[in-house]
């Protein structure tokens, strides 16, 4: 019983930047690591990034690295994606996970509980 709520998204151009935000409540005691996938449409689910819990580690997809920073608020329960340099190919929604053990981080079926998703749409 996890609930996430994601938000941020929203209509920019090129270059610009943006900052989404997953608060997550309910039985959060197992969760291990949170991260972010987006879908496009007509196109699969893919990673984006993802931060541990506690150690702080982070991982990103090769097309995101340089460009995206993920981080978390331990007391507030909070995870962020500051996502600067954005290109059309950005496009998408954008959803957040929870994720109870270490392997497979760009797996999304090892996630656990979902957000809504939040669209994020890039213009040239």
């Amino acid at each position: 019983q996890v609930q996430l709520v994601d938000s941020g998204g929203g209509l920019v151009q090129a270059g610009d930047s943006l900052r989404l935000s997953c608060a997550a409540s309910g039985r959060t005691f197992s969760t291990y690591a949170m991260g972010w996938f987006r879908q496009a449409p007509g196109q699969e689910r893919e990673f984006v990034a993802a931060i541990s819990w506690s150690g702080g580690s982070t991982y990103y997809a090769d097309s995101v690295k340089g460009r995206f920073t993920i981080s978390r608020d331990n007391a507030k329960n909070t995870v962020y994606l500051q996502m600067n340099s954005l290109k059309p190919e950005d496009t998408a929604v954008y959803y957040c996970a929870t994720k109870r053990f270490p392997p497979f981080w760009g797996t999304s079926t090892e996630y656990d509980y979902w957000g809504q998703g939040t669209q994020v749409t890039v213009s040239s």
